[in-house]
């Protein structure tokens, strides 16, 4: 892959100038904090908006909550960004002439799709990374300590999921010409996991059901089945990029 390092530093300079990575990073790092926070303290919000009218009608907060809160808001602001980030990738380089340029170069496609995956997923890494340890540290003042290699394998499998959706949606970026069409894409798809996974036979299968088995794991417990959905996670995003990759290999730039 001639090029490869020289294309992943700038992929990894240009999130660093356009101010994507310290924003991406700082939302993460922001949802960490606010999810133990608010899985504490929500009772007594609720509590005091309604004038005493649900007054013990919520329950006691526990541990658990916190980590519900987290992969909940992963799940949702997560994938959303992770989407945002991706969608433009290659897209929008197609549009403006910048993968044609690029490409007269001596750099090899292949380098030019694998810097942009890897420097997607370092930053989403990094982003859950921070939020992930700001949530344990948060909960362990707000409540008590989480077990620190099942909830660092949470944030693992959290970060999966995540890298599913964007893997998806960066199949989109290469084989459309719009960066708009392939968010929308990107966020279909979630639509259309999040109904299937109450299927029996597939959902534990697909990201979004990553989640659920993310909380159990933080919790020091091991879910079932584990192996098989991660597996299948991981062919899942591989073949998303291997098809992004054939796709670009035989497009007319």
């Amino acid at each position: 892959m001639s090029g490869f390092g020289l294309l992943l530093r700038k992929e990894l300079r240009e999130q660093a100038r356009t101010m994507r990575l310290p924003a991406v990073v700082a939302v993460f790092a922001i949802f960490g904090i606010l999810s133990p926070v608010f899985a504490r303290y929500v009772r007594e919000i609720v509590e005091a908006v309604g004038g005493g009218q649900f007054e013990g009608m919520i329950p006691e907060p526990v541990v658990g909550d916190a980590v519900v809160q987290f992969t909940k808001n992963m799940g949702q602001f997560g994938v959303l960004i992770a989407i945002l980030v991706t969608m433009g990738s290659v897209a929008t380089e197609k549009e403006r002439g910048t993968a044609a340029f690029l490409l007269t170069k001596p750099i090899t496609r292949s380098a030019f799709v694998i810097a942009k995956v890897v420097a997607i997923g370092g930053l989403l890494a990094l982003a859950l990374a921070a939020a992930g340890a700001l949530c344990w540290i948060y909960t362990a003042i707000l409540f008590e300590p989480l077990p620190v290699g099942g909830f660092a394998a949470a944030v693992a499998l959290v970060w999966l999921s995540l890298a599913v959706f964007a893997a998806l949606t960066f199949l989109a970026s290469v084989t459309t010409r719009s960066a708009l069409v392939a968010g929308g894409i990107g966020f279909g798809l979630v639509l259309v996991a999040g109904i299937l996974s109450a299927l029996p036979g597939i959902g534990p299968y697909l990201p979004t059901s990553l989640w659920g088995a993310a909380d159990v794991l933080a919790l020091g417990t091991v879910p079932d089945p584990l192996l098989g959905p991660v597996l299948a996670n991981v062919a899942l995003a591989a073949a998303a990029v291997g098809l992004a990759l054939w796709s670009f290999r035989r497009q007319e730039l």
